[in-house]
């Protein structure tokens, strides 16, 4: 069940991605050729008026195909004819549906909430070393924790957790109103006794709960979004830095095994379904984010071009021929679809293993 559902997932968020483009084009009255979700051949389709509505078997991508899209045409209302603003909201509009898609889950989720844990220090275990004039208060708000922004309390304990090896952090908080920055502050779990009398190895901060209302809940909503949005381009940097290798990256068939392993864990069907939903809008975010990264056959690449061309227009008075892009893109999506075939080959291995 959690199988079909991960599938049937993956198709909303390819769909929502291509109606942004499709909704989008259709407003900036360019001509759009061919609606298309999933990728091979056709199982339906349906022509009216201009444009091409199709179904097709591999729910892997999907398309929405303009008149002029990759190359020069004297149609009018081809993409090639319009102006650059219209094509960068026509390019854009993919990524910023997914993006909202996400937001719309995440404040869906959070709607139940009956309050949030927010990034005030409401009080600490008793023998915690880190309270003071010269250190942490009662009532201190933390905002930066070497220089990452701290939204709620996990982000605190993330990255409190994953900073530097000494222990030394450097913290920015509010406190009665005023900037308070601590340098190089000394930080390390260290054993306290909890609740129960058990000794645990912590930091020893409590931090205050917020009630939910309509405004806190899509407050969190929107900082858990950009938290995704921190998360993906965090694993982008582990990859070029090496940090992570091509080989860990995952594609349809990992993200499909990841959501069926969520809902098999989950004790309650009720609990597998929101964790589900909660994976379902960080995967919205990262898609999004993904997408208008700067390279060719993605719309990021696309946008690029769009600069390019602005650039050339303003310093030699004529524009890149589209060829020129329609090459690259064409060049790019081969490269795209090899890396998906690797990445697919490693999910499928990893499941065998």
């Amino acid at each position: 069940m959690f199988i079909i559902l991960a599938i049937l997932l993956f198709g909303l968020l390819i769909a929502v991605h291509e109606l942004g483009h499709f909704l989008t084009a259709k407003a900036c009255g360019v001509r759009v050729l061919e609606f298309a979700i999933g990728m091979g051949p056709v199982i339906v389709k349906r022509q009216r008026g201009e444009t091409l509505y199709s179904w097709r078997c591999l729910p892997i991508g999907g398309f929405c195909s303009m008149e002029g899209e990759d190359e020069s045409s004297s149609d009018p209302r081809a993409f090639s004819a319009q102006p650059g603003w219209k094509k960068f909201l026509i390019l854009v509009a993919g990524a910023a549906m997914n993006f909202l898609l996400g937001l719309l889950i995440v404040v869906m989720l959070y709607s139940s909430a009956g309050s949030f844990t927010t990034a005030r220090i409401d009080s600490f275990m008793d023998g915690c070393p880190y309270q003071g004039e010269q250190a942490l208060m009662e009532g201190d708000r933390i905002v930066r924790v070497d220089g990452h922004r701290i939204y709620y309390m996990s982000n605190f304990a993330n990255y409190i957790t994953q900073g530097k090896a000494d222990g030394r952090h450097d913290i920015v908080l509010i406190r009665d109103g005023q900037r308070v920055e601590l340098k190089d502050f000394y930080m390390v779990p260290v054993p306290l006794q909890d609740e129960t009398g058990a000794t645990v190895q912590k930091y020893g901060l409590l931090f205050a709960r917020e009630e939910a209302t309509v405004g806190s809940v899509l407050r969190y909503s929107v900082y858990t979004c950009v938290d995704f949005t921190r998360m993906v381009w965090d694993g982008l940097r582990d990859l070029i830095t090496g940090a992570v290798g091509v080989s860990e990256l995952s594609g349809v068939v990992g993200i499909v095994s990841l959501i069926n392993d969520v809902g098999q864990q989950a004790e309650k069907v009720q609990t597998a379904l929101y964790n589900i939903a909660y994976l379902t809008a960080f995967i919205a975010v990262n898609l999004a984010v993904m997408n208008l990264l700067p390279i060719p056959a993605l719309d990021g690449g696309r946008v690029l071009f769009l600069v390019i061309d602005f650039l050339v227009l303003a310093f030699t008075r004529r524009r890149l021929d589209p060829k020129y892009e329609g090459y690259v893109n064409t060049g790019g999506f081969v490269l795209l679809m090899a890396l998906m075939v690797f990445v697919m080959y490693n999910d499928v291995m990893r499941l065998i293993r």
